[in-house]
Formats: structure tokens, C-alpha cells, sequence
């Protein structure tokens, strides 16, 4: 939901005492510093920035408060404790150096792994300290981003009857919509194979055979934003082709939870651990439990004829029907909300757990320092490669060597994949040698290229 739209250049001298505006606080508690005294918390993706309409804020959580601003101008402050980077936006050849030894770096990243695939390398995810990615074993899981609720699951389903009356008037068993085509998944070869052995009917710009009934549902914003009059005609479909634009452990969209709000039954290909998650253990079809498109085909063949078949995969909206009790317990564990004005969102959330650690992080060092080195300073954090590791992508059918040497694909996201290993590989060794010129970077890419030349 968030994008670069530039940076915030507003000017904060060093040391100015900062206003706190009406705006999202925390949760309260007994720090009672002046704002002068507080730690401060820069955004380097100003765009992110959860408060209006002030670029600098008091943040009040559980531990203690801090000063969340979004003014590069206190971005070498001493007070200035953690940088926290949207991943969309981090690019290696504009991070900020030096780094500097009093600063911890965080990262935000809920979208897809396509957009940086830095962070889907070791180099890549271990410049940072703290994260908040979909990945589960994140510091600040955001893997249910877009579950509501419970409640979003159990919504009604359109009655079998209607969606085979649906079928007799020449609509396909199986929807696809899709309009962000050459994705990293690849899913559009798949699905191009699959339509040889199975009516499918494609309104997006992917694959595109259908036209839907009218130019509003053409709108692409009456599509993301739920229209009612959009899901009631979807709803009628009795699968939906969900396939994620990229693969990775947990990364799980609304193409995975719109169908089972909407009583079809999603064909899912993205997180390989998205069972964890499903409400019970006949709730979605793996596009990969299957040979071939063809054995798939057949699958939902079967089941379109047979409706009662069917209707097992539609089970988890019954009254007690949601068996899975790590869903549950992960839903009310959370505690940030979704569309939920009573509950702070993800990005004060994950601000305020900066926030506690670098509050925790001031007082270890002040003992340590007090204590003349019996108390040993803190060990820096550094993210784990699971708080984002993605694999290399693969074809959607066939293998990588299958594909023509001018494949689009392939030139596309495989190198993609590579360069950022090896930009991951250039900044973390312009922060160990102290590099202070992001023009450097360039140099160091090509020190890196020779190195792999020779080996």
C-alpha cells in the first residue's frame, strides 16, 4: 500500500526541540524526558511516514518514548539512534554512508519479493538490525496483512446452484484475473499451459479472452478496492486462479484470501508453507501437489461435476469449520489491525517496537559505560537470512533449460536475482571499509564482477 513519492527534505536543525501534533501515540507509559532527551527514529522512506500532518512526532510506547521524524537533516545527529528503510525503496547505491556505529538500521517490507531481491540474499538482509517483513520468523511478523479477520473468512458463499447455472450459461469453471504480467513467478506460462486442458476465463491483461459485462467492473480501482458489484460477479466462479507474482515462504496476498472470502476456491501457487495457514486442511488446491497443468485440469474437472466433492472445499465457513488453531491463535495474537480504527496499523506499531528496543539499547549502554566495562555493551542485532530469504525464481512450466536464450523472463528476473547479490555484496564491503562516497559503489560492483570473472 506504500510507494516513494519522493523524499521528505523538511528542514530540522540538529538539537531543535521538536512539537508533537494530534497524532497516533502508543500505548502510554511513565517516561517523562523532554522531547530533547528522547532517541530519535528517522524515516528514510519519508513517504511511510505514519503521522499527519507534522514530519516529526512524540511516539509514547510501552518502554519509553522517542522521536520519530522524517527530516534527513538529523540523519547524523547523535540522538538519531535508527534508520528505518521501506525495502520497495532501499537501492544499495543510495544508502546513506558512512554508517554510523551508534545507528541501527530497520526494515519494513511487506510487499512482494520482485520489488528488491537484495534482501532476499544474505549480504542483502543483514545490513539490517530489526525487520518487519511477511515472513513469520521477521522481528515484526506482517504475514496476515491481508486477513481482516476471521469474520472475512466466514462470509457467504454463492449457493452451488447459482454458480452451476453460471457454468450452463458458458462461463468457465476457473477465473483468472490478472494484469501485472512478467512476474517473477512466471505464472502466466503456467496458466497458458493449463488452458489447453480446462476452460479458463481471463479478463485481465494476462492471458486476456473475456471482457467483463461493463466498463465500471473494467476499472481497474473497482477491482482493488472490493466493489461489491465487482465480487458479486467473481463470486460466481467457482475457482479462482491464485497465483502470487512471487514465490516465498508466507508471502500470501489477497489473491489467496479474496477467494475464500468470497466462497470460491482458490488454485494457489506462492507460499510453499501456505498450509500453516489455511482455516482447515481442504480449504485450497496446490497448484504444485499436482504432475502437470493436465493432472491439475482434471482435478477441477472432477470436482465441477461433482458438487458435493466440491462443496468440501467450502466446509471452513460452517459454524466451527476453522480448525486451525495457529490461524486463530496468529489472528488474536496480533496487534496491529487491519481496516481497524481501533487498532494502531503495522507501521506505528513496528514504529513503537523500534522504539522499545532502542530505549532498551540506550539504558544497556549507559550501564556498560557506568559500569567502567564489567557490564559488557550490547551485541548488535543483525537480521537472519529466514526474516526474508526468498528462493531464485523458476519457470512457471518446464525447466530453465527448456526455455530459448532469448527467453524474456529468463533475462529478466534470474539476472535481476544475481545483480542483487552482488549489490549486496559491494555495500556491505563499502560499510566495512568506512566508504563515505555512494559513488564508490559503481567501483566496487566491478572489483566484484572481476572476482567472480576469475573464479
Amino acid at each position: 500500500p506504500c510507494g516513494a513519492e519522493g523524499w521528505a527534505q523538511d528542514a530540522v536543525p540538529p538539537g531543535a526541540a521538536f512539537v508533537a501534533a494530534a497524532s497516533y501515540r502508543g500505548p502510554g507509559n511513565n517516561d517523562t524526558r523532554s522531547n530533547k532527551a528522547l532517541p530519535i527514529l528517522l524515516w528514510w522512506s519519508g513517504s511511510l511516514f505514519p503521522h499527519f500532518p507534522g514530519d516529526t512526532e512524540r511516539i509514547d510506547c510501552r518502554r519509553g518514548s522517542c522521536l520519530v521524524t522524517r527530516s534527513r537533516r538529523v540523519a547524523r545527529h547523535r540522538r538519531t539512534k535508527a534508520l528505518i528503510f521501506y525495502g520497495t525503496d532501499f537501492r544499495a547505491y543510495e544508502a546513506p554512508l558512512p554508517r554510523l556505529s551508534h545507528q541501527t538500521w530497520a526494515l519494513f517490507h511487506e510487499e512482494s519479493p520482485m520489488n528488491n531481491y537484495l534482501l532476499s540474499h544474505p549480504p542483502g538482509i543483514q545490513l539490517f538490525n530489526y525487520t518487519a517483513t511477511f515472513r513469520r520468523e521477521s522481528d515484526y511478523p506482517l504475514t496476515l496483512q491481508w486477513l481482516p479477520g476471521v469474520g472475512y473468512l466466514r462470509g457467504p458463499a454463492v449457493p452451488l446452484a447459482e454458480k452451476d447455472a453460471w457454468r450452463r450459461k458458458g462461463y468457465a469453471p476457473v477465473l483468472y484475473m490478472q494484469s501485472h504480467c512478467d512476474v517473477p513467478s512466471d505464472r502466466d506460462r503456467y496458466v497458458r499451459e493449463l488452458m489447453k486442458y480446462i476452460q479458463v476465463d481471463s479478463y485481465g491483461k494476462c492471458l486476456h479472452n473475456r471482457e467483463l459485462p461493463s466498463e465500471r467492473l473494467r476499472d481497474t480501482s473497482t477491482a482493488t478496492t472490493e466493489d461489491s458489484e465487482f465480487m458479486t460477479f467473481i463470486a460466481r466462479y467457482k475457482f479462482h486462479l491464485a497465483l502470487e507474482n512471487a514465490i516465498c515462504d508466507d508471502y500470501m496476498t489477497e489473491k489467496l484470501w479474496r477467494p475464500m472470502h468470497l466462497g470460491a476456491v482458490p488454485v494457489y501457487r506462492g507460499s510453499p508453507a501456505v498450509r500453516d495457514w489455511m482455516p482447515n486442511n481442504l480449504s485450497v488446491i496446490l497448484i504444485d501437489d499436482f504432475d502437470s497443468p493436465q493432472e491439475l485440469a482434471k482435478y477441477l474437472d472432477f470436482l465441477d461435476k461433482n458438487g458435493e466433492e466440491y462443496m468440501k472445499y467450502l466446509e471452513y465457513k460452517n459454524l466451527g469449520g476453522i480448525k486451525n488453531q495457529f490461524l486463530l491463535e496468529s489472528l488474536e495474537r496480533r496487534e496491529w489491525g487491519v481496516n481497524d480504527m481501533t487498532l494502531p496499523n503495522y507501521l506505528n506499531g513496528f514504529e513503537c517496537f523500534i522504539c522499545d528496543r532502542e530505549n532498551a539499547r540506550v539504558k544497556e549502554e549507559q550501564a556498560h559505560k557506568k559500569s567502567q566495562g564489567k557490564i559488557p555493551a550490547p551485541r548488535p542485532r543483525i537480521a537472519q537470512f529466514k526474516h526474508m530469504g526468498c528462493p531464485m525464481p523458476t519457470p512457471g512450466f518446464g525447466s530453465v533449460e527448456d526455455l530459448s536464450g532469448g527467453d524474456s523472463w529468463k533475462e529478466m528476473w534470474l539476472q535481476d536475482y544475481w545483480q542483487s547479490l552482488d549489490q549486496g555484496e559491494a555495500l556491505t564491503a563499502m560499510i566495512h571499509r568506512n566508504e563515505s562516497h555512494q559513488g564508490r559503489f559503481w567501483d566496487y560492483m566491478h572489483e566484484i564482477f572481476l572476482k567472480r570473472t576469475r573464479q
